[in-house]
């Protein structure tokens, strides 16, 4: 049976509050949201935030300017996913993150977390200074990151996605595929507290399944995970809104609002100021916290 409005709006207060280190940073999973702060260095970002072809002091100034405006991490991607985009070569996505990895070391206490699903990308950026590998594809096209992870004490972030949008039930798939990437991330030795699993909106699912999934985002916290959302500006909320990717600010915060209640931990966000104080306000009440 689904869960009702009144547990989903209590459920977050309700977790077992566990801790992570990252970064050398301490998280309590259920005690607040973090904010994950978006710093893409493409040319064809679909948000049309991409830096790619800016002096490379625009990117450390966004990452040190979302520090300042209250961001708990920083990800940074070298590849745009959006559909229908082209991938690049290893050493094209290289070329992008590692000049801004090595610019921000020192200039910046955030821990950073690496966009990629190649795994030299992240090897290289792990050794940079990056302390979390965010993988869109759940170790389903690179096995190897769960090593690279283990070896690097680094965090893994595992997202539902996949090839095509055809689903026998939709959030018992997703919830399947998760926790097989789970435990292949615990096969390869990864902490059981260096792991992160995110719903993938946007990904390998259609404007209907995308909402579907923030009405029933609390069923992921059965899989005993802290749960990174990222809404931000995504095409459900400009098919629903009939709006361009700049402005969908209101509707990136109404998904970040409900995501939290429904047990969100980590919100991937561009616009960090404004969505800060959304988590602000949404843990005052979900929470409790103030």
């Amino acid at each position: 049976m689904r869960s009702s409005a009144r547990d989903n709006l209590t459920m977050s207060a309700t977790r077992k509050i566990q801790k992570s280190v990252i970064g050398g940073r301490e998280f309590f999973w259920g005690s607040r949201t973090y904010v994950m702060g978006i710093v893409n260095v493409t040319p064809d970002s679909f948000s049309g935030d991409g830096l790619s072809g800016k002096p490379l002091q625009d990117a450390t100034d966004q990452a040190r300017r979302f520090e300042e405006d209250g961001a708990d991490i920083i990800d940074l991607g070298g590849e745009s996913t959006r559909p229908g985009s082209n991938p690049v070569t290893e050493e094209e996505e290289l070329n992008r993150v590692m000049p801004v990895l090595e610019k921000l070391r020192g200039r910046i206490s955030l821990p950073v977390s690496i966009d990629t699903c190649k795994y030299e990308v992240a090897r290289r950026a792990l050794e940079a200074g990056a302390s979390i590998i965010n993988d869109v594809w759940g170790l389903k096209t690179e096995p190897r990151l769960a090593e690279l992870a283990r070896e690097n004490k680094a965090a893994l972030v595992l997202m539902h996605n996949q090839k095509g949008t055809e689903y026998r039930d939709l959030i018992e798939d997703m919830k399947s595929s998760l926790d097989w990437s789970i435990r292949k991330a615990l096969e390869s030795g990864v902490p059981e507290d260096m792991i992160i699993i995110d719903p993938g909106i946007g990904f390998g699912k259609v404007f209907e399944q995308n909402l579907e999934v923030m009405r029933h985002l609390d069923e992921f916290t059965a899989l005993k995970k802290p749960i990174l959302l990222g809404t931000s500006r995504k095409s459900f909320i400009g098919l629903t809104l009939n709006l361009p990717p700049d402005q969908r600010l209101e509707g990136t915060t109404a998904t970040v609002s409900l995501g939290i209640a429904r047990g969100a931990d980590i919100v991937r966000v561009h616009d960090v100021k404004a969505m800060v104080r959304v988590c602000r306000m949404t843990d005052a009440i979900v929470r409790g916290r103030m």
